[in-house]
Order: C-alpha cells, then sequence, then structure tokens
C-alpha cells in the first residue's frame, strides 16, 4: 500500500510557494504589546486573530515571548546571520519523572518520537498497527514473568517473531529522510533530569513545512522498531557501565540525593528496567507530559515574527492543553558529616568531592557559578595555578551540574605518580579554604565577569546559542527578564559576596568519592536478548540499512571536562 505520509509531501512542497507578505506594523518596544495576524477566513467575515507577546527592554536577543491559547509557549528572537532558523522542542519533563519503577522511560521515549506516527514511517498503518499491539500486549506479559525463566524466553520468541511481521510496514528513519528533504541539519535531541529536547537547524523558507511535521509528532507517537531500538539503549547503557568516571557521578549522587530522584535514578536507566521495558507505560509519559502547556518553541534565526507565530498556531494550536502531573521535588536532609564512598575500575585514580547547593533559579546558584570560574577558568583559576601549573597534582578542575530543585558542585583531582589520593583532596580542599580566607587577588572577579560577557555576547552570534538560551529559561521555569536579570547579577557579584558564600557552604557536608584502580567485582553488562534483524524495506524515502538513533550526549545532565 501507498505510504500515507508520501501523500502529504506534496501539500508539504506547496506550502514553500504561498505568499508570505512581511508585516508592515512598527515593531512595537513596550514590555507587553500586540500583533495581528490574518486568520484563513476572508477579513470580511472574520475579525483578525490577536497575538499578544512580552519582551524586555534592552534585551540583547529582542525575544519574544508568545501563549497560545492551548499553553503552547513560544520564544521567537530575529537574527538573521544567515537564511536559517535554530529550532528547538523543549518538553519540560526529563528522567526525574521517570516512574521509580520504569527508569530510563523519558531517554527511551525521545527515541520512540523519531520513529514516526500513523501518518509518518508507515506503509499500510492499518495492517502495522495490529502487530504493534500484539508487541505491547507481549511486553506486559514479558514484565510479568520475572521470575520464570522459560516462560520469558518463549513470550520473547513471539515478541521478537511479531516484530518482524510489524517491520515489514515500517519505513525505517523516514522522519530523518523528510527533514533531510526540506535541507535539515543538525537533526537530533537530548534528555537529562528536567527535559527532553529535540533539535533541528531549517532552512528559514522551510519554516512552515517544519512546523507541519513537528506538530504531526508531537499529536501521536508510534512505537515502532520498539526491540530493535533497543539494542541501541542497551549500548548507551554498557558504555556507562564500563566508564568508571560515570561510576563515580552515580554515587557520588547517590550519596548527595539519597531521596532525590537526582541520587535515587538515572536517565538511562538501571539494567533492570532497560531489560523489561513497558510500551504502555512509554505511551502513559507521552500522553501525560508531551501536551502543548508543557512544551516551548524555541526560534532563533531569519524569521519575520508576525509570520511566525501566524504559521505556529496553525498547526499546533489546534491540539489540546491539559493539566500536567505537578512533581513534587523531595527534600534532602543536611549532610552534617564527610561521606566517603569508593569506586574501584581499571581506569586512572582520581578524587571527587561533591557539594549540594540550591537550585538554578537562585541567587547562590549564580554564585556557585562564580566560585567554579575562581578555582578553574582555564587561565587565572586558583586551582588552574596553584595545582595545575605547579604540577601539585597530574590534573585538577571544578564543574558544576545546574538543576531546577538543587545545583551540585564537584572538584575533582587526579593524582601524580605515587601522589594518595588523600593527598589531593586536602590540596582540593586547601584551594576552598583560600576562597573562603579571601585569599586570591581583587582582580580576578572583575576579570571573569569581563570574560563571560565578552564569551555571551560571542556566543549569541550563533542562533544555537540563542535558542538554547530561551528554551533553558523555559525549563527553569523563569520568566525572560529574570533570565537575563541572572547575567547582571553575575555581573555585580563581590569579592565579600563570595567570601560569605563559601563560609555559608563549604564546611563538613561534602561527599568524597575515592575512585581507586583495580578489578571491580561488581561488575555487570546489559545482557541483550537474541534480536532477528528486522527485514529491510525500501522506498524513495528510506535506505534500508541506517543504523539506530543515538542521542547528541549522553543521558545524564553532567558537562564533564575530560581527564
Amino acid at each position: 500500500m501507498k505510504n500515507k505520509f508520501l501523500l502529504l509531501i506534496p501539500a508539504l512542497a506547496a506550502l514553500g510557494f504561498a505568499t508570505q507578505c512581511q508585516s508592515t506594523k512598527p515593531v512595537a518596544t513596550a514590555s507587553e504589546a500586540a500583533i495581528v495576524a490574518p486568520v484563513a477566513t476572508p477579513a470580511a467575515l472574520a475579525a483578525p486573530k490577536e497575538y499578544r507577546y512580552e519582551s524586555v527592554p534592552g534585551d540583547p536577543l529582542g525575544v519574544r515571548i508568545y501563549k497560545l491559547d492551548n499553553g503552547l509557549t513560544v520564544y521567537l528572537s530575529d537574527y538573521k546571520d544567515a537564511p536559517r532558523i535554530q529550532t528547538y522542542l523543549a518538553v519540560r519533563a526529563g528522567s526525574k519523572n521517570d516512574p521509580a519503577a520504569a527508569t530510563g522511560l523519558a531517554h527511551y521515549l525521545e527515541h520512540m518520537v523519531f520513529k514516526g506516527t500513523s501518518q509518518l514511517g508507515t506503509q499500510d498503518w492499518a495492517k502495522e498497527k495490529i502487530e504493534l499491539d500484539k508487541i505491547e500486549a507481549l511486553y506486559e506479559t514479558y514484565r510479568g514473568q520475572r521470575t520464570d525463566a522459560a516462560a520469558r524466553k518463549r513470550t520473547y520468541h513471539q515478541i521478537d517473531s511479531i516484530s518482524g511481521v510489524a517491520a515489514r510496514y515500517a519505513v525505517p528513519n523516514e522522519y530523518d529522510k523528510v527533514m533531510g528533504a526540506i535541507g535539515a541539519k543538525g537533526s537530533n535531541a537530548h534528555t537529562s533530569n528536567e527535559e527532553t529536547v529535540y533539535q533541528e537547524d531549517i532552512p528559514s523558507n522551510q519554516l512552515e513545512k517544519w512546523a507541519a511535521i513537528q506538530a504531526e509528532r508531537m499529536r501521536e507517537m508510534v512505537p515502532r522498531l520498539f526491540h530493535t531500538e533497543l539494542e541501541a539503549v542497551y549500548e548507551e547503557k554498557n558504555r556507562g557501565l564500563d566508564s568508571d568516571f560515570n561510576k563515580e557521578l552515580e554515587a557520588l549522587n547517590g550519596a548527595l540525593y539519597p531521596t532525590h530522584p537526582y541520587g535515587t535514578q538515572t536517565t538511562i536507566g538501571t539494567i533492570e528496567h532497560l531489560q523489561n521495558p513497558s510500551i504502555t507505560e512509554i505511551k502513559k509519559y507521552f500522553g501525560q507530559y508531551y501536551v502543548p502547556n508543557n512544551v516551548a518553541l524555541c526560534l532563533s534565526g531569519d524569521l519575520d515574527f508576525d509570520q511566525t507565530i501566524r504559521l505556529i498556531d496553525k498547526y499546533f494550536g489546534a491540539m489540546s492543553g491539559k493539566p500536567v502531573p505537578a512533581f513534587n521535588a523531595p527534600v534532602e536532609q543536611p549532610i552534617t558529616a564527610p561521606i566517603v564512598k569508593e569506586v574501584v575500575g581499571p581506569q586512572s585514580e582520581n578524587v571527587m568531592l561533591g557539594y549540594r547547593l540550591p537550585g538554578k533559579a537562585s541567587k547562590d546558584a549564580v554564585r556557585l557559578r562564580m566560585l567554579d570560574k575562581i578555582l578553574t577558568n582555564g587561565q587565572a583559576g586558583l586551582i588552574d595555578l596553584d595545582l595545575n601549573q605547579q604540577q601539585k597534582v597530574l590534573q585538577a578542575a571544578s564543574f558544576t551540574d545546574l538543576n531546577d530543585d538543587y545545583s551540585t558542585h564537584v572538584i575533582y583531582g587526579t593524582p601524580r605518580q605515587g601522589q594518595k589520593l588523600e593527598d589531593v583532596r586536602g590540596l582540593l580542599q586547601g584551594e576552598l579554604a583560600k576562597v573562603k580566607a579571601g585569599n586570591f587577588p581583587d582582580w580576578l572577579i572583575p576579570a571573569i565577569i569581563n570574560n563571560e560577557k565578552l564569551t555571551r555576547t560571542k556566543s549569541y552570534e550563533s542562533n544555537e546559542a540563542r535558542a538554547s538560551a530561551m528554551y533553558e529559561a523555559f525549563i527553569e521555569r523563569i520568566d525572560w527578564k529574570d533570565y537575563l536579570q541572572q547575567q547582571d547579577d553575575f555581573g555585580k557579584i563581590t569579592k565579600a559576596e563570595m567570601v560569605k558564600f563559601a563560609n555559608d557552604n563549604y564546611r563538613e557536608n561534602y561527599v568524597t568519592v575515592f575512585k581507586r584502580t583495580g578489578t571491580d567485582p561488581n561488575k555487570v553488562k546489559v545482557v541483550k536478548p537474541a534480536i532477528t534483524p528486522v527485514p529491510a524495506t525500501y522506498n524513495t524515502l528510506a535506505l534500508a540499512s541506517t543504523p539506530p538513533r543515538s542521542c547528541s550526549r549522553s543521558s545524564t545532565s553532567w558537562v564533564v571536562p575530560s581527564m
């Protein structure tokens, strides 16, 4: 049967040739203004629809923030660096929203969103759906057979067999082919604690096609080619299990956050949950969180504000909003004495110190960013000068992980040959002690502020950075003016303020993780079940042997310096 989505392609192509006039309205300068866009019906029969937006005077990005009737948030910034637009579709849901009994769900859903819908990625949806429903039911049976190895083997054989039948109706990677056909670049996504974000870099004259396609996959998620995509997720998990650094971070988080999902579960999920996936739970998660009032579209590039918001409303406006499950963040008890953990593995030894601080919308998170730069900034940080340049350790650095509910500050060091990890810890603590005593040059903070301003100004020449700032504000749940204010607050930090901050927050309330060289007696791997390769499906938009998708970043929110 002819692929239904192929019927949509001529219509999409025609969209690119529609007359699209620039608005002749003058740009509003008030913090809240309105633009008027024509509706589909003749102007004589219906009043034009009014789109209201918010803006911030003096905003270097000139961002307009719209809210559609269904709750969808839209951030737009006009920057004509090239005839392209960077787009992000940001969902306020990540691994902390995973059910405790089905960790890794948000991340696996991210993979599934690229598999298409009932219109995209199928040759015969009616027949394919019958087989997919069977597979979903069998996975629920499989999950209930954890203690019966023989029954599980039989059930998985059925899953594997029916998956082969279902795959005959699928068009692998059709989404990627369609996006490629309109000239999109950088098609990818990532999942972390707070968010799942989908990105595209599109030609500006393909905006309507992009909107039509993205709205289509926001409306519906079809978990096709499910069990073969598990192979890609298993590989991601095994890479994490092979990384001593990753194991250290998990140990650190587990000690810092004994009750919060930041520490009790990981974005990639547990082996137990990965080996017992639930399509039913994934569908439920999609229905709960992938709703307009929990999503933002963030676009920066060569765009016209009036035209863009009209197109977005045209394709996304008919979706229905609904209440999103509230996340009640567990409150961690204060750490009153140092906690020590040990990790063993074949890779080089090092030591980590971790501190728990308030979430990224707080003033303390802004101060934490400054402390991080005081310690290491690549040139004149205390650790840079005192430890690295003087070769007191092999390597040392500081980094942060800023999240909505809490932030984490990590200081780590790798010993020189024959040096004890305990001695490296002492050297790291010595650099913190200098901050607490104010024993650092007066010029350091102003220099950091000036460098940050230069770096930020330069980064805003990139549409990717501009659009990223927008989705970060959305995920952080703060107004755009408050997001910009954080930059101003950073520029006003004083030395006295940082000395007080360090003394208030850096005491005996830390976790140490010693990474020692050796054989890990608890080393495990995800054992892959027998998976029969699916039959190749050829048509004008799909290639037979395109590999499964992998994420644009590892499935945590850590940004870790190389060691």
